[in-house]
């Protein structure tokens, strides 16, 4: 689509893909810049989830492939501080910079969308140093997708954990299997977290669904457990089990 009539088409579509739960106070506009994998899967992701989306692409064929799925779809340079402003990103609460292969050109759109005062800002990095980068520029949030799924694939195939996530400040969070020692009495008894330095906040048992876990919880074999804590201390008790 055209810059000269994407506004006509944005005003045509604006009924498409009602959200399901509406957030107040505008919050459920995104626009996502950059189609590819990344870009063009979390878009169309959100867009199923009831988020008001506007895809953007240099790729026209790219645009056309999503512009059915998405609420909007434009085919623009975005390094282009005015082609930004004519499409409005700068009344989205939210953006995202799903550009990986071309650096400058993320680098380009991450600084436009920061002098437009965009409030909340999300880029892909292929990169630590592209991360960096962006991270000094001062993006909000800075994604390593390819590294972070690394990170976590690691920890399952090397450790006895279901799942794992790592967040910032070396915290993390595992689904494992409740080690025996912990089994058989309540957690508050279990001192877990004092000799351990987790925390135990979920709890699953064969057949039944997740529930949250208290002092009195008392593990049995076989439970599947949530554990958070420091990233060093998660992996040490993950692999009591």
């Amino acid at each position: 689509m055209t810059m000269s009539n994407y506004r006509h088409h944005l005003h045509r579509r604006r009924g498409k893909q009602q959200a399901a739960a509406r957030r107040p106070g505008g919050a459920d506009r995104i626009a996502v810049i950059g189609l590819g994998r990344f870009g063009g899967s979390l878009a169309d992701e959100l867009t199923r989830r009831g988020w008001d989306v506007l895809g953007i692409d240099t790729d026209a064929r790219l645009v056309q492939k999503y512009s059915d799925a998405l609420t909007h779809a434009a085919a623009a340079d975005c390094t282009d501080p005015h082609t930004l402003e004519q499409l409005g990103v700068q009344d989205f609460t939210h953006v995202v910079v799903g550009i990986g292969t071309d650096i400058q050109a993320s680098i380009l759109v991450a600084t436009n969308l920061l002098d437009a005062g965009v409030p909340n800002i999300w880029a892909k990095a292929v990169s630590r140093q592209h991360g960096k980068i962006l991270e000094r520029l001062g993006v909000h949030h800075v994604i390593l997708p390819e590294h972070e799924m690394g990170e976590r694939v690691a920890h399952l195939v090397t450790g006895r954990m279901l799942d794992f996530i790592q967040f910032d400040d070396d915290f993390a969070l595992a689904k494992t299997v409740a080690p025996r020692l912990a089994i058989g009495v309540p957690l508050g008894e279990s001192r877990v977290r004092t000799h351990h330095g987790v925390t135990v906040v979920g709890i699953k048992r064969p057949g039944e669904e997740f529930t949250y876990a208290t002092a009195e919880t008392v593990l049995e074999k076989g439970d599947v457990i949530i554990v958070t804590g420091r990233t060093q201390a998660v992996e040490t008790f993950a692999e009591l089990t």
